[in-house]
């Protein structure tokens, strides 16, 4: 894997394979969703929040486009002891927070608002579906915010009263939703 853009771009990051319960962002999805957040994200002003957060790819990504305030949330011990080296060898420490816990225990107790949500779950996970609710019940983005979730076919958000659009990398898809 590799960070895209910014003051990062071109490095390279290879987390451990064996036994993850991730499933990395290809850079062919993480190229086209970037050129429409660039589009839409002040990444100097945003206040960001990576659900599922896994290798860590989109915090980096985040950070290395000037972004100064990143939650990462993961629950598997191995993503988070990868993200803190990571943090380290890139000198980030200062700009990204790492939270170790479940994501849908983070959104009911945050207590905070982020502009822009990103999650990318395990496809199989079985609450899957019911993560856009649980984003906007527990009031977790900020007004005007914007929420994007990735997932695969078997997901459909086109009739949740706060998506915008969907996106289609193959077979990865990434549904936008805002606070309107």
């Amino acid at each position: 894997m590799r960070i895209i853009g910014g003051e990062f771009k071109g490095r390279r990051f290879n987390p451990p394979a064996n036994n993850w319960p991730t499933r990395p962002t290809t850079d062919f999805a993480k190229e086209g969703l970037f050129n429409i957040l660039q589009n839409r994200i002040d990444f100097s002003e945003t206040k960001f929040l990576d659900l599922f957060g896994g290798t860590g790819n989109h915090s980096y990504e985040f950070i290395s486009r000037g972004c100064e305030n990143v939650t990462y949330v993961d629950k598997f011990g191995g993503c988070i002891a990868f993200v803190k080296k990571t943090a380290q060898t890139l000198g980030i420490e200062d700009r990204l927070r790492i939270v170790k816990n479940d994501v849908f225990k983070f959104m009911k107790f945050t207590g905070e608002q982020y502009d822009y949500i990103f999650a990318g779950p395990p496809y199989p996970l079985p609450t899957l579906d019911t993560i856009p609710d649980k984003v906007f019940e527990h009031d977790i983005l900020a007004p005007e915010g914007l929420f994007v979730m990735e997932h695969n076919p078997n997901h459909d958000f086109q009739k949740h009263p706060n998506f915008i659009e969907s996106r289609n990398y193959g077979t990865t898809i990434f549904s936008f939703f805002e606070n309107k």
